[in-house]
């Protein structure tokens, strides 16, 4: 049985999208693609490029760096979905000034409706040292609640450090 929500949990450049999308290639669906960063910099444009160069033609990308919710909902069945990232949606509600509290519960119902599996790819962003600004621990606090939300209604949950996964809820395959 498909899960119809996977989070997949991870530091920085840990290879929780490469797992991630190896993850949803070998369910065989149609993919899509959900990208939630924006390029503001020169880093970040190449870094955007090179996941897109790793994934290949063969997906459909929806860019989707503020209304998530509103992608998941359009997607239609028979596919298999993979947000990349919620930890950069969430970063870009908090500077919006978006009420984050509801649009998280929003978010959390859109992965739970939507018409076909998701693969959530989302930062720990716990584990380190507490953050000297007021906004960075606002966003860790955030991010953590989003994850454990997310998490509760996940069939699968996959930590996945130096490239490894290690399941947390569930198995490793589809």
């Amino acid at each position: 049985m498909q899960a119809q929500i996977t989070l997949v949990l991870g530091g920085a450049a840990s290879g929780k999208s490469a797992w991630a999308e190896a993850h949803v290639t070998a369910s065989g669906l149609p993919r899509i693609y959900i990208a939630t960063a924006q390029a503001h910099d020169r880093e970040m444009a190449e870094k955007i490029a090179a996941h897109q160069a790793q994934r290949g033609a063969d997906w459909q990308t929806v860019e989707a760096p503020q209304d998530l919710s509103a992608a998941l909902n359009a997607v239609p069945a028979g596919h298999v979905v993979l947000v990349d990232c919620a930890t950069m949606w969430l970063s870009n509600r908090l500077l919006a000034g978006a009420g984050l509290a509801a649009e998280c519960e929003t978010l959390v119902s859109a992965l739970a409706d939507c018409a076909s599996p998701v693969v959530v790819v989302s930062n720990e962003v716990g584990q380190g040292i507490v953050p000297e600004s007021a906004l960075a621990r606002q966003f860790r606090e955030v991010q953590g609640r989003l994850n454990r939300q997310i998490a509760a209604r996940a069939e699968q949950v996959v930590a996945v450090m130096a490239g490894l996964p290690l399941a947390l809820k569930g198995g490793l395959s589809w």
